[in-house]
């Protein structure tokens, strides 16, 4: 056991529960956990797939100025990344699904029967909605007879009542052309699948010939209510490293998880012996890891010297789930200002953090304007304190070169 660990009675047979770190020790766990420190963890395509399975989901995001969400969040971690590689995983492969987790994501296709519940709850509220079932035969029928359909090429005409249960727990949509109102309920109960997209238009295909029957046809592993609660819980731990039992934007849209419910998900989850308890140096509240990180927590404990790499994260990385952490931990305060009035935004409508090492320096905005294969640095901005030194500078550069490549960019320009 490293010295740095407090020991505890423990049921996992570890011998600690509660586990001492200082605040770099912490950084460097979380950044290493996430494959951001250190020689590249993931590789190629199949590095990609390791790492969604590793995170339980990657945030979709359709923007794209420089980069999907998804797409960005894979390019900071896996080495030799494009984005065809991740086309592949999720409309060639199927090793990988589109569906609504931390809001829309992207996830392992195994992961499928965990999230019957949800498409059980779409079934049930499309039932409130008397002209959907005509139509959605008629949607199955059409896919059946003619393959993949967008709501822009199935001939189904006019609007309807209608909201999703699952895509936004139940937001009132109010009217909806009919034909993107079928799609999203089948989709929603699970099937439709997503065959492809063109851009930002989706294309669905019966889920029957996509998604493999052992995984479509098993049953969910957690009925229990609770029991399914507490494993979100945990693969949201997993999926940032480093978590603390307090609101979060890392719990979104899990259903069902209140205060009370939080409360008793992370204390099961620590007699379970399922989770670590975490004080670090200068922080209040305890953090948690997932027990299964024990061996990359000692080699922490024990190592400390990791080759530094320059990186830029997506918006919505998983790192960054919960800002307030990230604020304690880093000394950096990041907000994503797509949806402020330009007027008010601090830096730019896409920008993103610039990670060096163990430690932010700055954000970027770059806009890769793809039919003259131009990747624009619009700005970047340096954290205070941070010395714009030769290496530094060198670092950043590299970076914005293998992100030009990663956008398909030959030439580069700096506003």
């Amino acid at each position: 056991v490293p010295a740095a660990s407090i020991e505890t009675t423990d049921p996992t047979g570890w011998g600690i529960r509660m586990i001492g770190l200082t605040n770099r020790q912490a950084r460097q766990f979380m950044l290493l956990k996430q494959g951001l420190l250190g020689e590249y963890r993931f590789i190629g395509k199949q590095g990609a797939y390791e790492y969604v399975r590793q995170a339980g989901c990657i945030q979709f995001d359709p923007v794209d100025a420089c980069g999907k969400n998804a797409e960005l969040t894979l390019q900071s971690r896996v080495k030799g990344f494009t984005k065809k590689m991740l086309y592949e995983l999720l409309y060639e492969d199927r090793l990988l699904l589109d569906f609504p987790d931390k809001n829309l994501s992207i996830l392992p296709m195994e992961d499928w029967p965990y999230f019957e519940r949800y498409r059980e709850a779409a079934r049930k509220c499309g039932k409130q909605f008397p002209e959907l079932p005509k139509f959605e035969e008629q949607a199955k029928n059409y896919i059946a007879g003619n393959g993949p359909v967008s709501s822009d090429d199935l001939p189904i005409e006019g609007d309807i009542h209608w909201h999703s249960a699952i895509h936004w727990s139940g937001e009132w949509h109010g009217k909806t052309k009919a034909a993107r109102a079928v799609l999203e309920q089948l989709y929603s109960a699970g099937e439709l699948v997503i065959h492809h997209k063109q851009g930002a238009r989706k294309y669905y295909a019966l889920a029957g010939d996509h998604v493999p029957a052992k995984i479509l046809d098993a049953p969910d592993p957690l009925p229990d209510e609770f029991e399914h609660l507490k494993w979100r819980v945990l693969r949201r731990i997993s999926a940032t490293g480093l978590l603390w039992n307090r609101p979060s934007d890392a719990w979104l849209n899990i259903w069902g998880l209140k205060s009370p419910e939080r409360n008793r998900a992370f204390r099961e989850l620590l007699e379970e012996g399922k989770i670590l308890e975490i004080q670090v140096e200068g922080i209040k509240n305890c953090l948690y890891c997932n027990a299964g990180d024990l061996p990359l927590m000692d080699q922490v404990l024990m190592d400390g010297t990791y080759k530094s790499r320059c990186e830029f994260l997506a918006p919505l990385d998983c790192f960054l789930w919960d800002r307030n952490l990230v604020k304690e931990l880093f000394g950096f305060d990041y907000r994503w200002e797509i949806y402020t009035p330009a007027v008010k935004r601090k830096y730019g409508f896409y920008v993103l953090p610039i990670l060096c090492g163990e430690r932010f320096v700055g954000r970027i905005e770059a806009v890769a304007e793809k039919k003259a294969g131009v990747l624009t640095v619009k700005n970047i901005w340096f954290e205070d304190g941070i010395r714009q030194t030769k290496k530094l500078s060198h670092e950043i550069d590299q970076c914005v070169k293998r992100f030009a490549k990663f956008n398909e960019c030959k030439e580069i320009w700096r506003g």
